[in-house]
């Protein structure tokens, strides 16, 4: 099949196989082609685009087990199955630039079929190419971002090189209940090769359940996964077409009668906040319900008479997730989902203290002076990290127990155990017959946090000597010439975490008058900067232990941006916007990653460590899509650690906090963990692979691998707010609050938990002060009350 614009194919069974935008130069086919499923191996061709299951009564039918009757002409494919109790049919018709789909089911009996479930694959190019050459995944694949609402969902298909050929789908009839996600994956790990991993995710819109028996979400009062009863007949319609960036996302979705809405990624309880409506063209708002739960009741509030002239304001009191559902006078529903979170700094706070009691172990415990739960991996190191930023940026009378029990660790457990004999120099095989390279990069950060405490708070040790202890890791981690094998020489020119406390590292060594560390690591920093530089045009720092890793070119830019290589920086950076959700749910604006959780997640460490990365480049490179996109990451970050949310299963006390969140619903692999929060080991029961990452069972620690990117936030947002122009060249901030007083003359308010700086990155302008309200002025810049 052809159009002006796409080129179509699909199978014998008519599910699409094939879908090219024919000005596309890359050629990118658009679904998930059974050619390369059966190249790696793959037995999935029960999920290809168009293929569905169903449960009518008490009959559970999968399309690939049925033979459908098909109609061809030259723009349209008819694809019909008859069920004993309905008929389904599946029209795909090319109309210039876009895909129209329709899905129809017609009741073939006399009285009302009860459908329990009802899935039908939309399966977009979510491919982690088994291929070591990056340019496939960045030029041939997709993240795809949800938003889901019962008659206006989209998905947003943003092609990984961000060169604005990306492909949207849209809602545009029907009731659509959720979107669930089904990930096929193979990890060599253990095999000590590298890259390991690759995979891919197959998307299902879910028109009806979705879930087995018993492993629904037992707390998720926003999506539903209820049954629907079939009359006579019922219609769902879709539009695939192209779109070239988020604004234009929102651009092509008005287009097809959606509402535009924005929001504000994070609320701040009893903070007024502002949400823009923007109506369909002869579809005005009738109702708008504002629902969140509280002490598990659900409080709905008409909040109708608080949109004027497009402008929702909002001053919410009760903490957790609310939904704003948004009813037009046609009837149908749209909705956004904002989390709402009382001051910061609380939740910061509470999260130190709780590790200091609960996962510090004193010298009798299993694992003398380590932070639980105890892991191989450098990452679970952050946990340390955290500790210290916090009591640096804000001392109390806890501070010198906390940082205590962190050198004790420092001293005792990390050297003891990731080097032979406490020697920096030979690093212990952790891992079998290998040892992560990356690793030495959180233990550098510990030693170098250390050193920024005095010797009243030290007892072990001086402050320089842990100074000189962070040169040496950090040379462990930068330097090829510190080892032998090639894999350890490959990973050791990986940019990585360093890029957050490299400079503090630096001007530290210098300034103590430790002049050898100091060459030697400017010589190394250096040379890998220069080397990630070199080779930006392939993409190499793409790949890490994955074919294509937002733990790879995430700190890539940000490393890249910070020594000045903005060229290279910018074009890392275009990965990282595209990596970088948007939905109308705060929780899917995560960064794009999957393996933790088998399906599109947020990852603590990762999302946080991939915001932290776009705010640096940033500030060094002044794109505003950067910014954006980091305060929307962290929103999904600080989500693991909320303990006021209401609608995962997995609860969570003050202080505790989980490393994974599963936003499809379902998450088809495993559905319990749907829209919940869980530690990794909960992957042990599935066996393979994971019995290897996690020997001792589901340990039943959540928070496995935490804490850097809470450090991370704390270098940027943790301290600064930042004033910007936005595209209708009006002034908006990012993490606080405007207010207009006058022209050209605003105050400015903080959300930082520990506000340091108020920046207009634009303009070059920066006010340092701990005041959490300053005025601006556009001529003038920032001042204080006080002048």
């Amino acid at each position: 099949m052809h159009s002006k614009r796409f080129d179509m194919q699909h199978n014998s069974h008519g599910a699409i196989t094939s879908l090219i935008d024919q000005e596309d130069t890359d050629k990118m086919n658009w679904v998930i082609n059974p050619s390369y499923l059966d190249k790696v191996g793959y037995t999935d061709s029960d999920k290809l685009f168009g293929e569905f299951e169903i449960i009518i009564g008490n009959h559970h039918y999968k399309s690939i087990e049925l033979k459908p009757v098909l109609k061809e002409t030259s723009e349209q494919l008819i694809v019909k199955y008859q069920l004993p109790e309905a008929t389904i049919t599946l029209n795909y018709e090319l109309i210039n630039d876009q895909l129209q789909w329709q899905i129809l089911l017609q009741n073939n009996t006399y009285e009302p079929v009860k459908i329990t479930s009802l899935g039908v694959w939309c399966s977009l190019a979510y491919i982690m190419f088994r291929d070591r050459d990056v340019l496939q995944n960045i030029h041939r694949s997709t993240a795809v971002f949800p938003s889901v609402a019962p008659n206006f969902t989209k998905l947003a298909g943003m092609r990984r090189d961000n060169e604005g050929k990306n492909m949207g789908l849209f809602q545009t009839a029907g009731v659509v209940q959720s979107v669930g996600t089904a990930c096929e994956w193979t990890n060599r790990f253990f095999e000590n090769v590298s890259p390991s991993l690759d995979g891919m995710l197959f998307h299902q819109l879910i028109l009806a359940g979705g879930y087995p028996q018993t492993k629904a979400p037992k707390r998720d009062w926003i999506y539903p996964h209820s049954s629907i009863t079939l009359t006579d007949e019922m219609k769902w319609s879709f539009v695939l077409t192209p779109f070239s960036d988020q604004d234009n996302f929102t651009d092509v979705a008005q287009h097809f009668g959606h509402p535009r809405i924005t929001y504000p990624p994070i609320i701040i309880q009893n903070q007024t906040a502002t949400v823009t409506i923007e109506e369909p063209t002869n579809d005005l708002v009738e109702r708008i319900v504002l629902r969140t739960n509280v002490d598990n009741e659900i409080i709905e509030r008409d909040v109708t008479s608080s949109h004027k002239q497009n402008v929702l304001t909002l001053t919410p009191t009760e903490v957790g997730e609310h939904e704003l559902r948004i009813t037009l006078e046609s009837g149908r529903q749209d909705r956004i989902v904002f989390n709402v979170m009382p001051p910061i700094h609380q939740l910061i706070q509470h999260r130190v203290d709780w590790l200091s009691i609960h996962s510090f172990e004193d010298a009798s415990g299993k694992h003398p002076y380590s932070f639980r739960p105890v892991s191989n991996q450098g990452e679970s190191l952050g946990k340390l990290s955290l500790i210290l930023m916090a009591n640096l940026l804000n001392p109390t009378e806890k501070t010198m127990a906390q940082v205590r029990q962190v050198e004790q660790s420092a001293v005792y457990y990390i050297r003891q155990k990731w080097f032979v004999d406490g020697d920096f120099g030979k690093p212990a095989s952790l891992y079998g017959d290998f040892y992560r390279v990356m690793d030495f990069e959180y233990i550098g950060h510990v030693y170098y946090l250390l050193s920024l405490f005095g010797e009243n708070v030290l007892t072990l040790n001086q402050p320089t000597v842990y100074l000189h202890w962070a040169a040496d890791v950090f040379n462990l981690r930068v330097n090829p010439d510190m080892h032998e094998s090639q894999r350890a020489k490959e990973e050791s020119q990986m940019l990585g975490v360093y890029f957050l406390y490299i400079d503090g590292l630096l001007n530290d060594l210098k300034a103590h008058g430790m002049n050898e560390d100091y060459r030697l690591i400017k010589e190394c920093w250096d040379k890998a900067v220069k080397r990630v530089a070199t080779d930006s045009q392939s993409y190499k720092a793409a790949i890490t232990e994955h074919f294509y890793d937002n733990a790879g070119f995430g700190p890539a830019t940000g490393a890249l941006a910070n020594a000045g290589y903005t060229k290279a920086a910018s074009r890392y950076a275009e990965l990282l916007k595209a990596n970088i959700g948007f939905s109308n749910d705060f929780r899917s604006q995560a960064p794009d990653r999957w393996w933790e959780a088998l399906s599109y997640m947020i990852h603590s460490l990762w999302g946080g460590i991939t915001a932290a990365s776009s705010l640096l480049a940033y500030e060094k490179m002044g794109d505003t899509e950067l910014l954006r996109g980091a305060y929307r990451a962290f929103a999904g970050v600080l989500y693991m650690y909320d303990a006021n949310a209401t609608t995962t299963d997995r609860l969570l006390k003050p202080g505790e906090a989980a490393s994974t969140y599963s936003i499809a619903g379902p998450n088809i692999n495993r559905p319990d963990l749907s829209r919940n929060r869980f530690g990794q080991s909960v992957f042990a029961q599935d066996g393979g692979i994971f019995t290897r990452l996690f020997p001792d069972g589901d340990t039943g620690h959540d928070d496995w691998d935490m804490g850097e990117e809470l450090a991370a936030y704390l270098t940027g947002f943790g301290q600064k707010a930042y004033v910007y122009t936005k595209a209708d060249g009006t002034l908006g901030v990012i993490n606080g609050n405007l207010v207009k007083l006058r022209q050209d003359e605003y105050r400015v308010t903080s959300y930082a938990p520990y506000p340091r700086e108020i920046l207009d990155v634009e303009r070059n302008r920066c006010l340092k002060t701990s005041s959490k309200t300053v005025r601006y002025n556009i001529q003038n810049g920032f001042k204080t009350d006080e002048g």
